[in-house]
């Protein structure tokens, strides 16, 4: 067994500019996401700088929230009274090469962790399409790539450390604590603090991905699984006009891909060069492409770290629905091309495997997510939002806990069928209600 301390990672790898959690902050300053599209109702904030006292900071305020990467485009990690900030990425990073896991803390962001990890030989199962996401924050929101055969990223979750409402540690593990851990992953930030996740990891691997242009939307009635199923990671791009997937973008295992793209791919055609989800803007922020081999951690993601992703100002949503219902599901939000269209950047669709975590929108279901990337017009989007959900309502859509939705907090609530389970465990953890906030009060417990 190798257990490794290796103190700040690097400083090339802290030293990345995008998204520290207190980037910019002053103490008059207002706090707002990355994406400018909210402003937090308080500035307060301590930044704890151990583990000590982080527990100290928790027991000494009756309301709280971890200030993160602010990587959400709704209230779920907002707070009025009082934020705290992780501390520093100065702890031990743990690998265990016998038991194939790794030990980090919950505010490390992935684009810190991959590149340590494939220098040690090994690599996570999957990433979100932006590296700048904390381990924490992704696995607590059910933040996924995509994959037929690949889980949401908190499916690499085997154990966890939990600071209460009241200060305590606990330590729960896939092999020990059963419906507890299932309970616990996807804790929507309702449980407590994690400052410890760790990840089942397993051999390095390099990718290529190849983009192809222009796939007709016919084409996904007959080969949707055959289509999402033709990469390791696969997604969709569309603006829904013209009856066509603007973009699909294909990434595989180099020793499970060719070294030259499809030639006629389902009546797409391979891009001449590298290319953005958004097609008005340069893709020097992403990935590379055209085949060419790299790390699995610098062809998964979309976005380079140390970039801006996506288009930066802008607003996001996305539903999950049951794989089976897929193609039907993309034709219903086909239908309102013509509304969705002009406030919008780009769609993408992808697949996440199911998994057994009682607050994932994977729960027991293979699923397909529809995303939506927005222009930054809230009132515009708030308006489409109920026409999508409408239109998804056949399918039982549960949208993405970090993202904007309108649904009404009963029909969320009956989309989640051990959601009176997960309410039990809160009540254990937080019985005071130390980490609820108006978001996680008004849709899961009104």
């Amino acid at each position: 067994m190798e257990k490794r301390t290796f103190i700040k990672l690097s400083s090339a790898m802290l030293a990345t500019p995008f998204l520290s959690p207190l980037e910019g902050w002053l103490p008059d300053e207002k706090i707002q996401n990355w994406a400018g599209n909210l402003i937090y109702s308080t500035s307060r904030l301590d930044q704890a700088k151990s583990l000590d006292q982080a527990k100290a900071i928790i027991r000494k305020y009756p309301k709280l929230k971890v200030l993160g990467t602010r990587h959400c485009f709704n209230t779920i990690a907002d707070s009025t009274q009082q934020f705290m900030g992780l501390p520093p990425n100065e702890q031990a990073i743990q690998l265990d090469t016998d038991a194939k896991t790794i030990t980090v803390d919950g505010g490390l962001k992935y684009g810190q962790l991959a590149p340590y990890l494939d220098s040690k030989g090994f690599a996570l199962h999957n990433l979100a399409s932006l590296p700048h996401i904390s381990v924490a924050g992704a696995c607590a929101t059910a933040t996924h790539g995509s994959g037929i055969k690949q889980g949401n990223l908190s499916t690499a979750v085997s154990a966890m450390k939990i600071v209460t409402a009241k200060g305590e540690t606990r330590t729960l593990s896939r092999k020990n604590d059963g419906d507890t851990f299932r309970g616990a992953v996807v804790h929507l930030g309702a449980l407590g603090v994690v400052t410890r996740v760790t990840l089942d990891v397993q051999p390095t691997f390099q990718m290529r991905q190849y983009v192809y242009e222009n796939l007709p939307t016919a084409q996904l009635k007959d080969n949707f699984e055959t289509i999402m199923g033709s990469g390791y990671s696969v997604s969709l791009f569309t603006d829904w006009l013209k009856n066509r997937i603007n973009e699909v973008w294909v990434k595989s295992k180099v020793d499970d891909s060719k070294s030259t793209p499809e030639a006629d791919f389902y009546g797409a055609t391979p891009a001449q060069k590298n290319l953005h989800p958004i097609v008005e803007i340069s893709a020097e922020n992403c990935t590379a492409q055209m085949g060419v081999p790299g790390p699995w951690y610098e062809r998964m993601p979309h976005f380079k770290m140390g970039f801006t992703p996506s288009s930066g100002k802008e607003l996001q949503s996305e539903y999950f629905v049951p794989r089976k219902n897929a193609v039907d599901a993309i034709l219903a939000v086909e239908r309102l091309r013509e509304q969705i269209n002009p406030h919008l950047l780009i769609s993408e669709i992808r697949t996440i495997d199911q998994d057994d975590f009682w607050m994932s929108p994977c729960y027991k279901q293979p699923s397909v997510a529809i995303h939506f990337t927005w222009k930054q017009d809230w009132p515009a989007v708030k308006t489409l939002l109920p026409m999508i959900e409408k239109e998804l309502s056949p399918y039982n859509a549960r949208p993405h806990w970090g993202k904007l939705f309108t649904m009404a907090p009963s029909v969320l609530q009956s989309r989640y069928e051990k959601l009176d389970d997960f309410r039990k465990l809160v009540n254990e953890y937080d019985p005071t209600g130390k980490f609820q906030n108006e978001f996680l009060t008004h849709n899961l417990f009104s």
